[in-house]
């Protein structure tokens, strides 16, 4: 009996905790009346939890029970929005089609940041030979949390000569409104919408090494040629059903790095499941393992060689910058 006491309080302190962080990020009302409904929220939920602890545990049971129904059917009102005013750079969704052996995207973001919020330039449409498609490259931007990165994917397209000169970086991201910033926690709580975003390397890469300050490294991927391709086409694919129809991101389950490695379980078979997927400064480990990378290097040799962080903040805005910062990396020439 002790135990299931036990139980339904720890029951209730939990949907208490949920319900509160909850009505906090998503409650609909100017901040003095929505914290006033947290408020009421933890009175009602530390009421409940009082009748358990004198021996009314099914009255207990009843009223949380009641109480959590009417917060989750509530909850499942709530849709992530399409129109809405953005951010700067989430202000458009990557879109994009296959004619023959031409991949079109419609919104290519190519800013110069001054800030990390104001950039000039804009979002244009880009044509891709997908018969030239050379590289896939993992670039991992950190900024000091163990364990926590940003994760984007950069296909590098062949010119005339054989070179790959000509980038595009896709990055799943927070689609945040212009007034909002971004929170961890408000991504368990439905406070942010998903984004992907195709972007030139010079934007993708400088706005964080150069103008965050973040510490970016790139990683070149061994993919073959179709499973490069399919990946791309996989990353359009899903960035035609997010404009579609949007959807929330979420911290663990939606981000950066799970939904890359749900596309490339469709591709490569048997992939397995790993905590570093959560994690996502770790996915180099990961990929490493999995022979995704370039062989004969130690991962830690592989982070060394592909810190482009300084090199990024000298290259700044030269017309071959995606070149510079490749120099030293393993797999790749120059």
């Amino acid at each position: 009996m002790a135990l299931l006491e036990g139980l339904l309080g720890l029951g209730i302190v939990l949907a208490t905790l949920w319900g509160a962080l909850a009505l906090g990020h998503r409650l609909p009302l100017p901040r003095p009346w929505r914290w006033g409904g947290v408020g009421l929220w933890l009175a009602a939920g530390a009421g409940w939890l009082w009748l358990a602890w004198w021996g009314a545990s099914l009255a207990a049971l009843v009223g949380m029970g009641v109480q959590m129904a009417a917060l989750l059917a509530w909850w499942r009102r709530l849709v992530p929005q399409t129109e809405r005013d953005w951010a700067e750079d989430v202000a458009h969704l990557a879109t994009g089609r296959v004619v023959g052996e031409r991949l079109t995207l419609d919104h290519v973001r190519h800013f110069d940041w001054q800030t990390r919020d104001t950039g000039r330039g804009g979002w244009e449409r880009r044509v891709y030979d997908l018969q030239h498609l050379s590289s896939v490259d993992l670039i991992v931007s950190s900024w000091g949390r163990p364990g926590i990165a940003h994760v984007l994917v950069s296909f590098g397209f062949a010119g005339d000569d054989g070179q790959v000169d000509d980038f595009v970086a896709f990055s799943v991201e927070v689609r945040r409104a212009r007034d909002e910033r971004f929170s961890e926690i408000g991504g368990f709580f439905k406070q942010y919408e998903l984004a992907i975003i195709a972007a030139d390397e010079r934007d993708a890469v400088r706005l964080r090494s150069n103008v965050r300050g973040e510490r970016v490294t790139l990683y070149h991927s061994t993919l073959s040629a179709g499973t490069r391709r399919r990946l791309l086409l996989a990353l359009v694919a899903a960035a035609n059903d997010l404009a579609r129809e949007p959807r929330f991101y979420h911290t663990v389950t939606a981000n950066c790095t799970t939904l890359v490695f749900a596309m490339m379980r469709r591709i490569i078979e048997g992939l397995p499941v790993d905590h570093r997927l959560l994690l996502s400064g770790l996915l180099p480990g990961y990929v490493h393992e999995q022979g995704g990378l370039v062989e004969g290097y130690r991962l830690s040799e592989l982070r060394r060689l592909g810190d482009i962080t300084e090199r990024a903040r000298q290259a700044h805005d030269a017309a071959d910058f995606s070149r510079r910062i490749r120099r030293g990396v393993p797999g790749w020439c120059e």
